[in-house]
């Protein structure tokens, strides 16, 4: 079933975008609650004629998202956490971790803008995430998960034991 959104809807779309949703999440819970509106041709056409009316402030949403992904470029993240057996983490890393991490970084960015494949992160590694700031600004940012524990020391191998060797006694004649 079409829709076209009136509000932004984590991991579905931003306002105004069309999108494509199961009927009983659009007739059950979207319609309802007043978030969206069915994709009829009229009112196609009357979001056509209400994003041709906003253009200028699309363009300075544009240019603001732009230079959102301009810093987004310029940092790099690293997210430490408590690492188990191998790389598995103890709990997981979402988008509300990665947006607290960017915040401390110094780039504000809503965790709902942030979409990350599988929507958990459940090992270490480098890892990518999209950042969708505007209908037509989206952009890969790639991050790193670390184990926070310190590098242990590399412990010294023992020297090898020395091998025993049985005697026989000798048979006497």
């Amino acid at each position: 079933m079409e829709i076209i959104l009136k509000k932004d809807v984590e991991n579905l779309g931003l306002e105004f975008d069309t999108v494509n949703v199961k009927p009983g999440y659009a007739r059950n819970f979207l319609l309802p609650q007043g978030i969206a509106l069915l994709a009829t041709p009229k009112n196609k056409a009357q979001l056509e004629a209400t994003l041709e009316a906003r253009k200028e402030e699309e363009a300075q949403l544009i240019a603001d998202a732009n230079a959102i992904v301009e810093k987004l470029k310029k940092t790099s993240i690293t997210i430490a956490t408590k690492v188990g057996s191998g790389d598995k983490l103890f709990g997981s890393i979402n988008n509300a971790n990665l947006s607290e991490e960017l915040a401390k970084a110094g780039v504000a960015v809503d965790k709902k803008y942030i979409k990350i494949p599988g929507n958990t992160i459940k090992r270490t590694g480098k890892v990518e995430a999209i950042i969708r700031l505007h209908r037509h600004v989206e952009y890969n940012y790639a991050f790193d998960i670390v184990s926070d524990a310190p590098p242990a020391p590399a412990a010294p191998k023992p020297a090898p034991a020395p091998k025993k060797v049985e005697e026989t006694p000798a048979e006497e004649a």
